[in-house]
């Protein structure tokens, strides 16, 4: 009698996020699943209007951003010292910095602010896309977003700027496709 070695199946787990989770939580959960079916369900499971928000400025084709392409250009004056850059790179370094120290998602920043987040704010986005809130200067909208980016977890402004590009999918591997299926609710285009 010849045996055949069994392979073991391997289960893939999706592990529970917190009741109102951050977008970024969600994304990256998402994103490490396996297959569409699993990231299909992450999507399902934590729904909530602002993750979908996301996936339609990011998606949709007729919604064109109101903001300038690239990074999100900044100076501050922080505790006597100047520093300067954009504050892209300034997210970057600060989502850099929580990955190595494994943060949780909302813990106070380093000068004792609570952090907001997209789940929060998402209603404001619509002033950041052609057709939202076009009455505001290029200024004012400039100046609304960077304080949103502010405001926000570092993994969350990421996020925003990304989708500000139609870039989500350089750090997310969530496709078109796995979105439809996740929320066939979304109308896709005719939004301008």
């Amino acid at each position: 009698m010849t045996m055949t070695p069994t392979t073991k199946k391997r289960i893939e787990i999706i592990r529970d996020l917190p009741q109102n989770p951050l977008a970024y939580e969600v994304l990256e959960l998402a994103s490490k699943q396996r297959s569409n079916a699993k990231k299909i369900e992450v999507l399902k499971n934590y729904s909530h209007d602002s993750i979908k928000s996301l996936f339609i400025w990011n998606f949709d084709e007729s919604i064109f951003s109101a903001l300038p392409e690239g990074p999100v250009p900044y100076n501050t004056f922080d505790e006597g010292a100047t520093q300067s850059g954009s504050l892209s790179d300034k997210i970057n370094f600060a989502v850099d910095a929580l990955d190595r120290s494994s943060s949780s998602s909302m813990n106070d920043d380093q000068k004792g602010r609570l952090r907001s987040s997209l789940r929060k704010e998402w209603t404001k986005l619509f002033n950041f896309v052609r057709g939202g809130n076009d009455k505001l200067s290029s200024l004012r909208r400039e100046t609304m977003f960077i304080n949103l980016l502010e405001m926000l977890h570092p993994k969350e402004a990421e996020i925003l700027i990304l989708v500000k590009d139609k870039k989500l999918t350089d750090k997310y591997n969530i496709s078109l496709s796995v979105v439809q299926e996740a929320y066939p609710d979304i109308t896709w285009g005719n939004r301008t």
